[in-house]
């Protein structure tokens, strides 16, 4: 029996008994809720990695079933259809991205620097997630509609940490800005635009990222009324 169910059961002997079946009940909620996440997640993976392999279209829910080990029961208790199953798979990455951007923003750097590791670090990690994906890159293109409406939640919450940095700028006296919101926004969706560009290497060729970081800073910094570098 628990160390908790004993001490109650030394003090109220009669309560015991019930207050260990509602602990059992929350215990075996947890465990439940836990293995229903590591299963949704698994068949995520083995779908990034069969999409990514094959391509979306020659990838079925047959193929993911098998790869997962979990059987088409499983899979279509998760997932309606493959269509479901890419969205996880685009939502699951842009989770990555959104922790790698958390991470930059918890760092104790001045806001100025914070702005410009925000950039690369979304830029970076957006090219190495569609390169690491393989044949599963050119849905991201062709399907930009779709992939759009997926990451709504992503873009609504990157630009919710370029207010948090830039509100902070502001109050340190760095920042020279009349309107946070605004330009956050404008940040967001100038960066947004520099994806694909970025991806295909169209921008700054054979320049490596610590020889461009300056230029970007002094144009980030002028846009921001930063005058010093």
């Amino acid at each position: 029996m628990p160390l908790f169910c004993l001490a109650i059961s030394e003090l109220f002997p009669k309560f015991a008994h019930c207050i260990c079946i509602v602990q059992f009940m929350k215990n075996f909620g947890r465990s439940r809720t836990m293995s229903i996440s590591k299963t949704r997640q698994k068949l995520v993976d083995v779908a990034r990695q069969l999409f990514a392999k094959n391509g979306l279209e020659n990838t079925t829910m047959n193929d993911i079933a098998q790869a997962s080990g979990k059987g088409r029961r499983t899979l279509y208790t998760y997932f309606k259809s493959k269509d479901d199953i890419y969205f996880a798979v685009i939502e699951s990455e842009l989770e990555r991205l959104s922790d790698q951007l958390d991470e930059v923003a918890a760092k104790r750097i001045p806001p100025q620097e914070k702005i410009i590791e925000l950039i690369y670090m979304h830029l970076s990690m957006i090219r190495e997630t569609v390169v690491r994906n393989g044949n599963l890159r050119a849905e991201f293109f062709r399907n930009i509609w779709m992939v759009e409406k997926v990451r709504k939640n992503f873009d609504d919450a990157e630009i919710e940490l370029f207010r948090k940095v830039f509100r902070e700028g502001k109050e340190d006296g760095e920042f020279d800005i009349d309107n946070v919101d605004l330009v956050a926004d404008i940040t967001h969706y100038c960066i947004k635009g520099l994806e694909v560009p970025y991806i295909y290497g169209r921008i700054a060729h054979g320049m490596k990222e610590e020889d461009t970081k300056p230029q970007v800073a002094k144009i980030v910094y002028s846009a921001l009324g930063k005058r010093k570098m």
